[in-house]
């Protein structure tokens, strides 16, 4: 013979009840079926678990220590059925986000603390790599979304284009800090941190600002490396709004240009996968979240958003 939950659950109540009348109120079945269950449990498992003494139903030793790994099991039912209602009310479940170093090296992890605060059963995973990483990672199923640079074509996918212009950054006390839209031709003359050669945001930063001479100290593929150098005196840049974000009050200092140069991203996932609730929901107001940071940085910006 094998355990049947029903046996586990009249013992459970019966411990909890202190007797055979109780057990049957509190599980809903008859006195006589809940003493055959327990009967029967005593004989699947071969041990005596209540003694009758007069009108008393006095668990044995052994009813006591089995009692404590059936509440473990019940803690664990329980647990279940909170994480189902949980679901059902959006708060819980899981997400794995991909994303280009832009947005995995602040913005994304802010947002998603906050996130997490008003869903504190959720489980994330953050996944920071660079975009063509990004894509196959959403199409291997490792992540359920990214956020990657483009343009891209990609078949079976939803792709969203985000556009936002990029921002000029400088050190806190340079004079261009003083202007309010800082024009190419301002940057004449100034020591330039530039992104790394051969990348489509480096090939149109040197198009808006191929009249303007500027020497190139420092090159770095990414953003928040060009955000820190700034800070620390070494130079300007150019980059995306939602990275220097992270460096404001921190030695560093945003202006809109006057020109736009696209350094927006990708929103990618699979065309056949059925995005949750939340997962939606996430999506959502991530993107408000990085629109009301962009738009607060290129505001007075003639071509920004």
């Amino acid at each position: 013979m094998r355990l049947t939950p029903r046996q586990i659950n009249a013992f459970r109540a019966v411990m909890l009840t202190g007797s055979m009348t109780g057990a049957s109120e509190f599980i809903g079945l008859t006195q006589p079926a809940v003493s055959r269950l327990i009967r029967d449990l005593e004989l699947t498992i071969g041990l005596v678990l209540f003694e009758r003494r007069g009108n008393q139903l006095v668990p044995t030793s052994e009813a006591v220590a089995l009692l404590g790994e059936v509440e473990r099991s019940f803690v664990g039912l329980d647990r279940i059925a909170e994480f189902a209602r949980a679901l059902k009310s959006h708060s819980a479940g899981s997400l794995r986000v991909a994303a280009m170093p832009a947005l995995a090296g602040g913005a994304l992890p802010r947002f998603v603390a906050s996130f997490m605060r008003a869903h504190p059963d959720l489980h994330v995973t953050v996944l920071g790599m660079p975009s063509p990483l990004v894509v196959e990672s959403v199409a291997a199923g490792q992540a359920d979304f990214g956020y990657a640079t483009g343009p891209l074509d990609r078949p079976g996918f939803d792709l969203e284009v985000q556009s936002s212009p990029a921002v000029a950054i400088v050190p806190q006390g340079h004079a261009l800090a003083a202007r309010r839209v800082i024009d190419p031709q301002d940057f004449t003359g100034e020591r330039f941190i530039g992104l790394a050669a051969g990348s489509l945001l480096r090939a149109r930063i040197d198009a808006a600002f191929a009249d303007v001479s500027r020497p190139t100290v420092v090159e770095t593929p990414l953003a928040h490396v060009a955000c820190i150098l700034v800070c620390e005196g070494v130079g300007v840049s150019v980059v995306d709004p939602c990275a220097a974000d992270e460096y404001v009050n921190r030695g560093l200092m945003i202006r809109p240009l006057s020109v736009f140069i696209e350094v927006g991203y990708v929103f990618i996932r699979p065309r056949q996968r059925t995005l949750s609730t939340l997962a939606a929901q996430f999506i959502s107001e991530f993107s408000a979240h990085l629109q009301s940071k962009i738009k607060a940085h290129t505001s007075g910006m003639p071509n920004g958003s």
